[in-house]
């Protein structure tokens, strides 16, 4: 995991402008949002397993990730890049859930694997055109 310095950290905005906003340069809300922090993840590669990773925290209301309609008010972090390795083929420990449903997704084989230059370069890049078109 690699920190970038960005001129929009601490930046404060309504939740549902930045997402809409950050959802234009290919970033989603990351599925491990809470009420009160989250992150809008980016993939930089094809794979999906180098990220582009801008961490915030809730400094009004309480985020609702599944609907626009909040009063949620954010604070941007400091934004990183991170790469998992993934395992390749069937996963060893996979186990049954209720239901009969097996637990087919496995944790990365490393979750914070090297990074090459490139993809610093490339997620500096992708930071810096969200600074020059930031409308807010």
């Amino acid at each position: 995991m690699q920190q970038l310095n960005w001129n929009m950290t601490n930046t404060e905005k309504d939740f549902a402008s930045v997402r809409h906003y950050l959802d234009n340069y290919g970033f989603s809300l990351g599925g491990n949002w809470d009420y009160d922090h989250g992150y809008f993840d980016c993939s930089l590669d094809d794979g999906n397993k180098v990220w582009l990773r801008i961490p915030f925290q809730v400094t009004y209301g309480a985020l609702d990730g599944d609907t626009d309609a909040t009063d949620a008010v954010i604070q941007l972090g400091t934004p990183f890049v991170l790469k998992h390795v993934y395992q390749e083929g069937k996963d060893p420990e996979a186990h049954m859930m209720d239901g009969g449903l097996m637990n087919q997704f496995q944790e990365p084989a490393d979750k914070d694997a090297p990074l090459e230059d490139r993809w610093v370069s490339k997620a500096k890049h992708v930071l810096t055109e969200l600074e020059q078109s930031w409308p807010f």
